[in-house]
């Protein structure tokens, strides 16, 4: 057992000779309990479930477990989806301190497109006949709400006036579309669908964070790539984080899998396998990059740190705090897990009586589409990662279960 984690630490040197480990001990981990996590994940290899993953746990400032299991490689390149919307609200929160914008600007202020907004509605007829229409908006779309996903936009669209689901119709429905337009024309398109509900009054997950990550586009005056590499992945030392992946690399691209009915899973047929070998010409701030345990991980350690790392600033102390805090109120929570607020593109953990999770009472996460997942946990110093490949998530046990697992070996 304690050649196992010897080994894992040792592996970890080799590939992650930028980032500081330690024993776990040293750190407040009991070994033997950290050994549980390689237990159960191995079994799920073993069993099927998954074909691969990966996981890292790290307690200030240094790395404390890392292991890959399976087919996953230290080095592989995973699809983050959702992922990506912690790095492009970190990116809109760099132009937030230079003064670009102020959270409760309109958003019409640098998108006009968004200036004379409709909210769908939905009634019966006296025969129980459907009556679509649409009201003007009474409240403006906030930047805040982008972050804070208040906007009245998700991933599906309501129906417009005609009967019709409004996205389908534009192009855009589903989250990740495949488009040979740009972010530009995505969000011109976006603007033109009713809301579901008004501005800044209830929590729905969708294209908030696309449409944040425009704005990135016009405060800045780059590319939402451009940015990305110029002031979030070069300077914390991020190579292998883009919207895709060159051909001298694509034997490092994880192969996305699905599950089967009977059980198991089986390699994904669809456009997402390959889609990330060339650059896209939409790129999704809510959907778009690729990553690796290494990179990720960088980020994630500058969040835990206050917004620096090993001497690079990203972030102010402080605008690292206003993106942990709960930003939802006494606004409807949608479908948000129970027990957890928003902040600034994070769910944010309320406690653990609230949440009937393990964590503390501030930790912050999120995830991607095919089961990635992050935590940064302030109280305790701590954060996790955890990367796999399977799409859609929903019934991915092992993540949950290395969460689980790793606050359970923490002993002091």
């Amino acid at each position: 057992m304690r050649i196992l984690v010897t080994l894992a630490l040792a592996l970890s040197l080799v590939f992650s000779a930028e980032l500081p480990i330690s024993a776990p001990e040293q750190l407040g981990f009991s070994r033997e309990r950290l050994q549980r996590i390689n237990n159960l994940m191995q079994e799920h290899v073993a069993a099927g479930d998954m074909a691969g993953a990966s996981g890292l746990l790290a307690r200030n400032g240094k790395i404390v477990f890392r292991e890959n299991w399976g087919e996953m490689k230290a080095d592989s390149i995973v699809r983050m989806y959702s992922m990506t919307k912690a790095v492009t609200g970190v990116a809109a929160m760099i132009l937030y301190e230079e003064g670009k914008f102020s959270l409760s600007d309109p958003v019409s202020k640098y998108m006009p497109e968004f200036s004379n907004m409709r909210v769908a509605h939905e009634s019966k007829d006296a025969e129980g006949k459907r009556i679509y229409s649409t009201t003007p908006a009474e409240h403006p779309i906030q930047v805040r709400d982008l972050f804070r996903h208040t906007t009245g936009f998700d991933y599906a669209g309501p129906i417009d006036e005609t009967g019709e689901i409004a996205y389908k119709k534009l192009g855009m429905a589903g989250g990740a579309p495949m488009a040979s337009f740009d972010l530009a024309e995505a969000v011109r398109r976006l603007a033109t669908a009713p809301l579901h509900e008004e501005p800044g009054t209830k929590w729905r997950y969708g294209y908030s964070i696309d449409i944040l990550g425009r704005l990135v586009e016009v405060c800045s005056g780059k590319t939402l790539d451009q940015f990305f590499e110029e002031r979030i992945f070069r300077p914390l030392g991020m190579k292998d984080t883009a919207f895709f992946v060159p051909e001298e690399k694509w034997s490092r691209l994880a192969t996305l899998y699905t599950l089967k009915k009977s059980g198991g899973v089986k390699r994904f047929e669809g456009p997402p396998q390959d889609r990330y070998k060339t650059k896209p010409s939409l790129l999704l701030g809510g959907a778009g990059l690729v990553s690796t345990m290494d990179d990720y991980t960088r980020f994630v350690m500058m969040l835990l740190n206050e917004g620096q790392l090993d001497g690079v600033r990203i972030l102010g102390r402080k605008t690292v705090e206003l993106m942990r805090a709960d930003h939802l109120g006494n606004l409807n929570r949608g479908a948000l897990t129970e027990g957890y607020g928003f902040g600034l593109t994070f769910a944010v953990n309320q406690g653990p009586g609230k949440s009937a999770t393990v964590g503390s009472e501030g930790e912050y996460y999120w995830g991607g589409a095919a089961g990635t997942s992050f935590w940064i946990d302030p109280k305790e110093h701590m954060i996790g990662v955890f990367l796999i490949q399977i799409l859609p998530s929903e019934d991915v046990t092992a993540r949950a279960q290395f969460k689980r697992m790793a606050y359970q070996a923490l002993v002091d």
